[in-house]
C-alpha cells in the first residue's frame, strides 16, 4: 500500500505550503499541480492517477483540490474509488473511505459518497450563483452607461481608406494591420464598421 498526497493551487503565484505541510507526514508520494480546478487535464494529477494501485490511499487537504464543479469532483471520486483506492479528505473527517484506522468501513463509504455528492452539488450551486451575480453586475454597469473591458483603440486618420484598400485587394490584411499598428482581428472589426457606414 502506498499513501499518495495531492495538492493543487490555481495559479503559479499561490503557495502550496499549507497543503504540503499537512500532507507530507502522512504520505509516501506527494503530487502537486499549479493549475485551475476547472481543468481536469492536470499533468501531476494524471500521473498520480496512473500510479494508483488497489489498496493505496489518496490524501487531499480539501475536497476542492480534486476539482471545483459537481461533475468533476464526483467523477474523480468515483474513478479513484473504483480503482480500489481509499480517499481521505483532511479537513472533513467524514470523507474517509478506509476500513481502518479512522475510516468507517462500508458505512463510512456510504456516508462519504453521500457527503461528497452533497458538497460537490453545493460547490456547483455557488459557482452558478457567482456567475449569475457577475452577469447581473455587468448588466447593471451597462445600464448605467459604463464601458466594460479594455478601452477602445483610437482609430488613426486614414483608417477607412486602408480598410477600403484591403477590401479591394490592393493590400493584404496583415500588411494593413501592421501599417495601422493593430492586430488583424481589430482591423477586421474596423472593416466591418466601415462597411456599415458606406451608402
Amino acid at each position: 500500500m502506498t499513501a499518495h498526497g495531492y495538492a493543487r493551487v490555481s495559479t503559479a503565484d499561490q503557495n502550496l505550503d499549507r497543503q504540503t505541510d499537512a500532507l507530507a507526514p502522512l504520505v509516501d508520494r506527494l503530487w502537486c499541480d499549479r493549475q485551475s480546478g476547472k481543468d481536469m487535464d492536470r499533468p501531476r494529477w494524471r500521473a498520480m492517477v496512473s500510479a494508483l494501485r488497489p489498496g493505496d490511499v489518496l490524501y487531499v487537504a480539501s475536497i476542492d483540490r480534486m476539482g471545483r464543479d459537481y461533475g468533476d469532483v464526483c467523477d474523480a471520486w468515483a474513478s479513484i474509488t473504483a480503482l480500489g483506492v481509499d480517499i481521505v479528505v483532511l479537513d472533513m473527517p467524514l470523507l474517509d473511505t478506509r476500513e481502518s484506522p479512522g475510516g468507517g468501513g462500508v458505512t463510512g463509504r456510504l456516508i462519504s459518497d453521500v457527503v461528497i455528492r452533497l458538497l460537490a452539488y453545493v460547490a456547483q450551486l455557488e459557482r452558478e450563483k457567482l456567475r449569475e451575480r457577475q452577469a447581473q453586475g455587468i448588466a447593471a454597469a451597462r445600464a448605467r452607461g459604463r464601458h466594460l473591458g479594455r478601452p477602445a483603440i483610437e482609430r488613426p486618420d486614414g483608417w477607412r481608406g486602408v480598410c477600403g484598400a484591403v477590401d479591394s485587394g490592393r493590400i493584404t490584411r496583415r500588411r494593413a494591420a501592421a501599417y495601422l499598428g493593430v492586430c488583424p482581428s481589430t482591423l477586421d472589426r474596423w472593416r466591418a464598421d466601415a462597411r456599415e457606414v458606406r451608402p
